[in-house]
């Protein structure tokens, strides 16, 4: 394991993480599903959406994380306040983060799920967070479909992208579907950015 210092605006997290992702590939699991481990890396995109959410005021806003691989966004949004979810479809990367919540004294609750194939548990959510989650055209749909059921009515959800070719599809189809969207221009992402999703003029506009 390799120990990273990340600043969240005024925090200083400190994180371990695998010293070579590229070791943890497994080709039994890549057959079944085409599984990699890129839970493993600390990725542009979860580096600027927790740096984005880290401020916002959160209170005792419930948060649901989709993908959350090393959950740095989840940390961020228990740093501001929220009662948190962190999900991904690898159980080493929630244990790694339940490890590095505790390290760092945050709280964070975590469970597993495939968000392509199940709705997450103990919804609706006030605010929905994703970072780089739509690599792959497929992840589209069903991430569409997920965030229709788990933002609660009022609620928000913010997606992190640093450009991928699939992302502006899934907007445009989120736009068709009635989501208001707003970017937001981070340093961190240059080819892409930050979007805040909203649903209907009761969306909560702290967020």
């Amino acid at each position: 394991m390799r120990e990273e210092r990340i600043t969240v605006g005024a925090h200083e997290l400190v994180l371990s993480r695998p010293d070579d992702p590229e070791s943890l590939i497994d080709e039994a699991r890549f057959g079944i599903d085409e599984f990699m481990p890129y839970w493993a890396e600390l990725w542009p995109s979860g580096i600027a959406l927790a740096r984005h959410v880290v401020g916002l005021p959160l209170g005792e806003t419930r948060v649901l994380e989709l993908g959350c691989g090393l959950g740095l966004p989840s940390l961020a949004a228990a740093l501001a306040g929220a009662r948190v979810l962190a999900t991904d479809w690898a159980p080493e990367a929630l244990a790694l983060l339940e490890a590095n919540a505790a390290a760092n004294g945050i709280r964070v609750e975590t469970a597993l799920l495939d968000w392509r194939f199940g709705a997450p548990p103990r919804g609706p959510f006030d605010l929905v967070l994703a970072a780089d989650v739509l690599y792959e055209a497929r992840n589209a749909e069903p991430l569409l479909a997920l965030l229709d059921e788990a933002v609660a009515d009022g609620g928000v959800a913010i997606v992190a992208d640093p450009g991928r070719r699939h992302a502006p599809a899934f907007f445009e189809a989120a736009t068709a579907a009635g989501w208001a969207a707003r970017a937001v221009e981070v340093t961190e992402l240059p080819a892409g950015g930050i979007t805040v999703l909203r649903r209907g003029t009761r969306a909560d506009a702290r967020l």
